[in-house]
């Protein structure tokens, strides 16, 4: 093989010259290409291109820095641009300078003069050929302070952004109006930050849309509960006693007003929905119904009797009577639920107690037979309102029946002592002090049941007596043992005080009482079955006597003159012990003993102003004098 010989098989002459000639042409091209791209960047050595611009400013032939005096001679855009915000029939125009623009001359200078000289061979003579033959505008450099921007949209939220508003009830007294709901706005700042970057990199004049969110109102319409609202205020509120008998209380009537002001509403999320629902306060409608529960309330009572001590049988003298109490959590879901369904009269809740007998029971079932214990007590002196108030207290237990094992409480049965059920104003033991009140007498009824219940052997839970010695309370038919009955009073003023005894034998007790006005006495009489007991007693009698004080004289300027009352009386202080005991069959049942102290008490007189020597006007009237010695 000779030197110039090519190393391919003889079998493929024509191959080789083919690939031969391939080569060097492709050589040859870049040859060219090198050749042309060297000398046109050696021919526009330090000067920019022909053919490129910047934002339009031609720059062909010019240096870097020639351009970069030329562009800031020629482009004002940012000072004098204008950039159109607009958002519904609203617009703002701004600078690009306000939103934070400036152009960097000499950047963009570098750039045109950078385009068809970097990239590589073939990116350069793109570039070269381009901005020779179609001309090339190359993109401005500019700087953009985006905190400048967003200050400044920032001030358009506050044109723009507008809160949503949820529809709403509104009420003016009983009038309701529906208020819809409308969609709120909110100026996206960021996505209307990327939509201005891009009008700025234009370097044009343009219109910027404000990008907004929208935000709907979770609740649009409330036409539905405006109009059960106006349902529920169409007409007032009556609440009645289910089966009412004559003599209940009620109905209770509240006007359409106060209704309104309980109406109230809330939210309920029902899946991706919220759903509002009318109310009624709870509170309020409790209130009222717990001002209303003590004139529903009322205990079972058994029927009220008398013994007929001729047939051994029971009089009816009342029926029995049903207990009821409100059940304030029923009633006021009934409320609720009856108004919704515009219903405005309402039954109310209540619950039912049997009482423990009815009028069909027999002497016989309740083991009634006979006069177990009776004690009789005076009240010789009573003025006609201590009268009144002795007659309407003994009342109240006259034909009461006391089950086995019951502790019976005085104070329960005689209820509310007040005026309005019957009651008149007398002298009553108030702290230290004898005063004019409502009840004066009532211990004179408290007095004859605990003698009643001390004779006839039966348990005492509870007895607390005067603070001083009454003589009414030791007043007897002959008055030759009057001191003997001291010690054996009792007081009541329910329900701080209270008069409590056990029946504890296996029989029911019926107590009767009798006011006999024109003997001044009151006795009271337990009828039952004698079980064998019986009461041996004793008592000490006024032991340690203290006399009583000096008695006081006091000006009332209401007193006429010449006029002097007594207030308060004298009683010598003392104590007494009784004791008890109870025999059954023989033997000693219980024992049990009472102590009580009187406090010595002084007597009060007033006399009228400027009355001489009122003491001695007092002794001659017999007021304001010392007790006995007992």
């Amino acid at each position: 093989m000779s030197a110039l010989s090519y190393p391919f098989p003889r079998r493929f002459p024509v191959v080789a010259q083919i690939l031969t000639a391939a080569i060097g042409g492709l050589m040859l091209f870049f040859g060219v290409i090198i050749i042309w791209v060297l000398g046109y960047q050696l021919l526009y050595a330090g000067r920019i291109f022909p053919g490129v611009s910047v934002a339009g400013v031609d720059l062909s032939g010019l240096s870097p820095e020639a351009a970069a005096l030329k562009l800031n001679q020629t482009l004002s855009y940012p000072i004098n641009g204008k950039v159109l915000f607009q958002y519904g029939d609203k617009a703002w125009v701004a600078s690009p300078a306000q939103l934070g623009m400036a152009f960097d001359a000499s950047s963009s200078a570098r750039a045109a003069y950078r385009l068809g000289r970097s990239g590589g061979l073939f990116a350069a003579l793109d570039g070269q050929i381009r901005a020779r033959g179609f001309g090339y505008d190359v993109a401005p450099v500019i700087l953009f302070d985006q905190r400048v921007a967003y200050q400044y949209l920032q001030g358009l939220s506050q044109q723009v952004n507008q809160p949503v508003v949820q529809a709403s009830i509104r009420l003016n007294g009983t009038d309701v109006t529906a208020q819809p709901g409308q969609p709120g706005r909110t100026l996206n700042v960021s996505g209307t930050l990327l939509v201005l970057s891009a009008q700025l990199q234009t370097f044009r004049d343009g219109e910027v849309p404000l990008v907004v969110d929208e935000v709907q109102p979770t609740v649009a319409d409330l036409t539905s509960q405006a109009n059960l609202a106006r349902q529920i205020l169409s007409a007032p509120l009556e609440l009645v006693i289910p089966n009412a008998q004559a003599g209940d209380a009620g109905p209770w009537v509240y006007d359409p007003q106060v209704l309104a002001n309980m109406i109230g509403a809330q939210t309920v999320q029902n899946g991706n929905k919220v759903d509002v629902q009318l109310t009624l306060d709870p509170n309020a409608l409790r209130q009222i119904l717990t001002g209303i529960e003590p004139q529903i309330d009322r205990a079972a009572s058994n029927p009220l009797f008398h013994f007929n001590e001729t047939t051994k049988q029971l009089v009816l003298l009342s029926p029995s009577v049903t207990g009821r109490s409100l059940d304030v959590d029923a009633s006021l879901k009934a409320i609720t639920d009856a108004l919704m369904q515009g219903q405005h009269t309402v039954p109310l809740a209540v619950k039912e107690v049997q009482p423990a007998l009815t009028g069909s029971a027999t002497a016989q079932q309740l083991g009634i037979t006979q006069v177990v214990s009776q004690q009789t007590t005076y009240f010789w002196g009573s003025d006609p309102a201590r009268i009144q108030n002795i007659t309407t207290a003994a009342a109240r237990f006259d034909g009461v029946l006391v089950a086995p094992g019951e502790t019976f409480s005085m104070g329960q049965t005689l209820g509310d002592i007040s005026l309005n059920n019957g009651y008149a104003e007398a002298l009553i033991i108030y702290g230290n002090q004898t005063i004019k009140g409502v009840g004066g007498g009532v211990c004179q009824v408290s007095t004859t049941l605990f003698r009643t219940v001390f004779f006839g052997g039966f348990p005492v839970v509870e007895r607390i007596p005067h603070a001083y010695r009454v003589s009414y309370y030791e007043e007897t038919s002959s008055g030759s043992d009057n001191v003997k009955m001291a010690g054996l009073d009792a007081t009541v003023y329910f329900p701080l005080v209270d008069f409590q005894f056990k029946n504890d034998s296996q029989y029911w007790i019926l107590m009767e009482t009798n006011v006999d006005v024109g003997s001044r006495s009151l006795t009271w009489t337990f009828y039952s079955t004698a079980d064998g007991r019986s009461v041996q007693w004793n008592t000490t009698g006024p032991q340690n006597v203290v006399p009583a004080p000096d008695a006081k004289f006091v000006v009332n300027p209401d007193l006429k003159a010449g006029q002097m009352k007594q207030t308060d009386w004298a009683a010598n202080g003392a104590d007494v012990d009784v004791t008890r005991t109870v025999m059954k069959d023989g033997a000693v049942y219980f024992q049990d003993e009472f102590k009580t102290h009187y406090e010595a008490w002084q007597a009060v007189c007033e006399y009228a102003q400027g009355m001489p020597n009122p003491k001695q006007i007092a002794k001659n009237r017999n007021m304001c004098q010392p007790p006995a010695s007992s």
